[in-house]
């Protein structure tokens, strides 16, 4: 057996294999079948631990990371970095990752409680107005100048996509005849993971990608992003053309409501990204056949969105009272 073959070890091995459920009730009047990919029982919550492992383990096993001597450092605006934050913990190597202030307080103090350190960037970029360059910048400031030091780079590494045809995989497996697949945008991981594994093979998949339209990945930045995780402002370097069939751009309210909308539906709590994901199945409805069967991969879990998304208040600041736009399914059910 090589290295490559040995079993992952310890809790890293119960990542992936995450389970899909049906959302019957997200829509009852709804003609197609759809089905939810709930990477929130991944060990760190999250769709980037299948990243992290992937983009660690092989450096690890060639003598690459030496735990004890090697240092980690990545920017991340927080489930990569509890993701690599595990498996650093767990091979004893050292960690540091490069956040800025909107980067959710709970996934800072789970890293650290992992051991990471954590070092916020408070600058934004001069020319994009974002502090994902300048989280970038930090990085290579830091790499240059710690002994033993790597960064994985999740925006270009193609071990972050490689991570993902076991993703896509998964789902094939457990859905025969997925007529569309809708998947997130961030460092386009999951997304061009998933479009390889389908091309690759041939298959009748119709991809989906849902971004941010404060992003700009698929086009100009409009407005900002309230919602870490979901787009990017600056396109990654794993980006191509030809990733996607379909691109949906949603708006932040469009996230909140997707998010609620599963909560008060299918007791679902999920993070944003997972809400745009919901919105854009929303806005795709009369363009999907009766009889078809969709996949949506939510990325990770919602008690990490509750002093934003989840909390009334926060929601009523800044897009006042929409309670409405999530109502319960039975007010909806007589006009199927």
């Amino acid at each position: 057996m090589t290295k490559e073959e040995l079993p992952v070890p310890g809790v890293l091995a119960t990542i992936g294999a995450t389970p899909i459920v049906e959302l019957a009730k997200l829509d009852p009047c709804s003609p197609f079948k759809t089905y939810a990919k709930l990477e929130s029982h991944n060990p760190g919550g999250s769709i980037k631990d299948r990243s992290a492992l992937e983009m660690l383990l092989a450096r690890i096993r060639d003598g690459g990371l030496v735990p004890g001597r090697s240092v980690v450092i990545e920017s991340s605006s927080g489930n990569l970095g509890i993701g690599l934050a595990q498996v650093c913990a767990y091979h004893g190597i050292r960690f540091i990752c490069v956040v800025d202030p909107r980067t959710n307080r709970q996934n800072i103090a789970i890293m650290r409680a992992l051991g990471a350190e954590v070092e916020v960037v408070t600058d934004v970029d001069a020319v994009t107005g974002e502090y994902l360059p300048t989280r970038k910048r930090r990085v290579r400031e830091l790499v240059a100048t710690v002994d033993h030091a790597y960064c994985p780079d999740q925006y270009s590494n193609p071990l972050n996509p490689r991570a993902h045809r076991t993703t896509v995989r998964e789902i094939l497996d457990a859905l025969p005849g997925v007529d569309y697949l809708f998947c997130a945008a961030s460092s386009c991981g999951t997304l061009r993971g998933c479009a390889e594994y389908i091309r690759s093979h041939n298959l009748s998949v119709t991809i989906v990608a849902v971004d941010a339209l404060g992003s700009a990945i698929f086009g100009p930045p409009i407005g900002g992003r309230l919602i870490p995780g979901h787009g990017a402002s600056v396109r990654p370097g794993l980006y191509r053309d030809d990733l996607a069939d379909v691109v949906v751009r949603v708006d932040d309210l469009d996230a909140v409501v997707g998010c609620r909308r599963l909560a008060t539906r299918e007791a679902i709590i999920a993070g944003g990204s997972s809400g745009a994901v919901v919105s854009a199945l929303d806005s795709m409805r009369h363009h999907i056949p009766p009889g078809a069967t969709c996949a949506l991969v939510f990325p990770d879990r919602g008690e990490r969105y509750l002093n934003t998304v989840y909390d009334d208040d926060w929601v009523t600041s800044h897009f006042g009272d929409v309670s409405h736009l999530w109502r319960k399914p039975e007010m909806e059910t007589a006009s199927c």
